[in-house]
């Protein structure tokens, strides 16, 4: 039998991992090309690499300096500190994706052009694997055990409930989101009934409540429903993105400055679209774990070879009070 250290385990472990090494960078694009907000972070260079540390420490700016004052000639000038900065405190999460073959399947295709096909499909198979989950992890309210803060627990429909980053939300306005709906929007009159000629009334009250000088919102993300009705309102002006954007793959429209993307997945919850300034959050990951293969595994009660990828971080925010979802109830 093939067992573990045998020469088809070997050479399957260092083929995976040489293979997985070659097209490690394919599994982040496709991550990026399958997730708005994933996209959004690449596209501006917020994914963060750290080396270690017992949580993940984010610095928060959520006040005004308290110094600045306006004077002439002698006047006493105001010095004293300012505690402008606190920092939210994130836990780091892992993940472990395997790349199996047993002993059997080895044996089979013992030979180079069939050794190569069934480590193609493995790897293949691995990267959706990844894909699919990992863009179900950022939609999730990450309440699974060890799973990554999702959107739902980043930008919750109740936005004084829960603790975020450590900074319990009901205490701390500054860290609270806001939520607009259909039967209580903000900043507008009650909407009786949500079609093409309310939705824009309805977008605008909660774009202008997250607008602070020129930080505003620059990505809506919208189920069906919501993105249908939103294109249904801009039948004379289709206001698509530019063709750079477009090229990301995603049905996308613009409102004011943001774009608006249709998510088609059943990982966003019916009826909402996530109102968000993508400035403001991150993506930290471990320099060590960061879809990286490890040593390859030898069971000792088992005819297979394994090998594992990691992946260890997660999603942050560091101002939650520019971040909104509106809710079609």
């Amino acid at each position: 039998m093939a067992a573990p250290g045998s020469p088809l385990v070997t050479d399957f472990s260092m083929l995976a991992s040489t293979t997985w090494r070659k097209h490690g960078k394919k599994i982040q694009d496709n991550l990026s090309a399958h997730n708005p907000l994933l996209n959004a972070i690449d596209r501006k260079g917020l994914k963060r690499v750290e080396n270690g540390g017992l949580s993940i420490v984010v610095p928060l700016d959520y006040q005004a300096n308290g110094t600045y004052q306006r004077y002439s000639g002698y006047d006493t000038l105001n010095i004293s500190a300012s505690d402008v900065i606190t920092s939210a405190e994130f836990q780091w999460r892992s993940i472990a994706l395997n790349i199996v073959a047993s002993g059997q399947e080895l044996r089979i295709n013992n030979g180079d052009s069939a050794f190569i096909n069934l480590m193609k499909a493995k790897i293949v198979n691995a990267q959706r694997t990844a894909r699919n989950n990992f863009s179900a992890d950022i939609w999730s309210d990450g309440t699974l055990p060890n799973q990554i803060n999702g959107l739902q627990a980043l930008v919750p429909d109740t936005n004084t409930a829960g603790t975020v980053g450590q900074i319990n939300c009901a205490t701390w306005p500054f860290w609270q989101t806001k939520t607009s709906k259909r039967s209580a929007p903000l900043g507008t009159g009650v909407i009786t009934t949500l079609d093409s000629t309310t939705i824009e009334r309805a977008f605008r009250g909660l774009y202008t409540a997250l607008v602070r000088g020129d930080d505003m919102v620059d990505l809506i993300v919208a189920d069906q429903l919501l993105f249908n009705t939103f294109e249904d309102s801009q039948v004379s002006l289709k206001r698509y993105v530019d063709d750079k954007s477009a090229q990301a793959g995603f049905l996308k429209l613009r409102f004011k400055n943001a774009e608006v993307i249709f998510e088609g997945s059943a990982n966003i919850p019916p009826n909402h679209a996530y109102f968000l300034n993508t400035d403001y959050f991150e993506l930290v990951v471990h320099s060590q774990a960061d879809w990286t293969e490890n040593a390859e595994i030898k069971p000792y009660n088992m005819d297979a070879a394994v090998v594992p990828i990691l992946w260890m971080g997660n999603l942050v925010v560091k101002n939650r009070s520019l971040q909104g979802v509106f809710i079609s109830d």
